[in-house]
């Protein structure tokens, strides 16, 4: 099927879908003719033929942390949806958190080349910004504040904080009675938190950041003995909210970087409640009284997880606009390779409590 085939079907002309097809201007009325028709038909369009015309490859460079992660997915799904409805195609790359498999892929599609690359970020190290600085094609950044590039990134500052205040609201109502002078049903007790590593300077210390100014601004505050890191995995939340656990005996709360890390979290309440760790966690009355109280401490997290969602019900956290941020990035990008926009560009993206 040609472009005037298109056009006749949509009843525009062919310049409307060419600029469709090439992210020009068109009316919001022709671009949903014109995208009905793409989709009924299954169009398309020739990428050798548009290399050839515009001089790009369309193609665009993805490298992502990991793509077992539902908000990876997310950020992915949108930077496709807006690949595939202007005529580029995504090439992925996953890193299993390593960085130095970032800057293996950055250079490799540098020079394979791609008209662009979309950077989720965890980390920018010293090789993160040389290549930024010196990169041959457009990059942009999301997920992570650099000056280096166009970026796109969440407000875990401002997360945090909204949690740390959700937090110690919570600690302040704890073994408190409701109306009828029945237990509300909270522990009394204090606030932790696990953690991510530093070096990503969203999740690991915006976050926490954030989260700390939070629990000061309602009263309460994180204590160091209340903090552990863990790795961006369910099992390293466990055994994190294990270690807590089995040497703090008055936790209320367990506040998570990450759902997928509240998820561990959770489990290991789970293996407290059932009696399930080892015997050397339990060897005290103390701590066997702490066991059969375990399911009165809340978890929290950031992310929205729809999976921890609905397994458990819902946990109070946090959402961020992960799609939202892939179309913008993707947008941005093609913005510069289209039309050569050299404006540096960031952009902080919001979030919604949910609890």
């Amino acid at each position: 099927m040609t472009i005037k085939e298109i056009a006749q079907l949509a009843g525009v002309s062919s310049a409307a879908v060419s600029r469709y097809l090439n992210g020009g201007y068109i009316s919001d009325e022709k671009k949903e003719q014109i995208r009905k028709v793409i989709e009924e038909t299954g169009y398309q369009p020739s990428a050798q033929a548009r290399m050839l015309r515009t001089k790009r490859a369309c193609l665009v460079g993805v490298v992502v942390p990991k793509i077992n992660s539902e908000s990876i997915s997310r950020v992915t799904a949108g930077i496709e949806e807006v690949l595939s409805r202007r005529g580029y195609q995504m090439l992925l790359a996953s890193t299993d958190n390593e960085p130095e498999k970032e800057i293996t892929y950055l250079k490799l599609f540098e020079n394979y080349p791609v008209d662009g690359i979309v950077l989720i970020g965890t980390v920018i190290t010293a090789e993160h910004r040389k290549f930024l600085k010196n990169s041959k094609v457009p990059v942009v950044v999301v997920g992570q504040y650099t000056k280096y590039a166009n970026c796109i990134y969440h407000d875990d500052y401002g997360a945090g904080k909204a949690m740390g205040k959700y937090v110690a609201a919570e600690l302040a109502r704890g073994g408190g009675s409701d109306e009828s002078g029945n237990r509300a049903g909270h522990r009394a007790g204090k606030a932790a938190y696990i953690g991510v590593t530093k070096e990503d300077k969203a999740v690991g210390v915006s976050r926490e950041d954030g989260f700390r100014a939070g629990l000061k601004s309602g009263g309460a505050e994180l204590e160091e003995g209340y903090i552990r890191q863990a790795e961006f995995t369910m099992e390293s939340g466990y055994q994190a909210a294990l270690d807590l656990l089995g040497e703090k005996q008055d936790i209320a709360v367990i506040s998570c970087a990450t759902d997928t890390i509240a998820a561990g979290a959770i489990e290991a309440l789970l293996a407290y409640s059932k009696n399930r760790v080892p015997q050397a966690a339990k060897d005290s009355g103390t701590r066997m009284q702490y066991i059969l109280d375990s399911s009165a401490v809340r978890v929290t997290g950031f992310g929205d997880n729809q999976f921890l969602k609905a397994v458990t019900g819902g946990i109070p956290t946090v959402h961020f606009g992960y799609k939202t941020s892939g179309i913008r990035g993707a947008e941005l990008l093609l913005d510069v390779i289209e039309r050569g926009e050299k404006i540096p560009v960031e952009m902080k993206l919001g979030f919604r409590m949910v609890c």
